[in-house]
């Protein structure tokens, strides 16, 4: 079976987005994106729930982002999930993490005044090297 790594995210940024440069100088803005559901029970409650995501961005995207999102701003992103894993050098123990890694995004919000000439809302996405095919013994047709 092939695989497919896609997500699609609405919500509204619980911080700004704090951004870094590579030592290789590539920039990246890391940011908080709350998505709040709101439903109703069987009893006829409403409930809510949000759940907090984290979201980086690389490039020129990562500027533009820095630049013109804030917290509170609506946001749509679309990107891939990842997870990662590390050591605490503290305490030792193995840590994880899923997060967004951040291919497109569009405002969905007007925003302040001074954003109102923010330019397009989408920019290009980084490339991205391609992953390799699976060999042909491990299609399943």
């Amino acid at each position: 079976m092939a695989n497919f790594n896609k997500v699609i995210l609405a919500g509204n940024l619980t911080r700004d987005p704090e951004l870094r440069y590579t030592p290789k100088g590539t920039a990246v803005a890391r940011l908080g994106l709350a998505i709040n559901r709101r439903w109703r029970t069987e009893t006829g409650e409403l409930k809510d729930e949000t759940t907090f995501v984290d979201v980086d961005a690389f490039g020129k995207t990562a500027e533009t982002i820095a630049q013109y999102l804030k917290k509170g701003r609506s946001v749509l992103i679309e990107g891939r999930l990842r997870y990662d894993t590390w050591e605490d050098k503290q305490t030792g123990q193995k840590r994880s993490k899923l997060s967004v890694v951040l291919e497109s995004f569009s405002f969905l919000d007007s925003g302040r005044a001074e954003n109102a000439n923010a330019g397009a809302g989408k920019p290009a996405p980084e490339p991205v090297e391609p992953e390799p095919l699976p060999p042909e013994d491990d299609v399943p047709f």
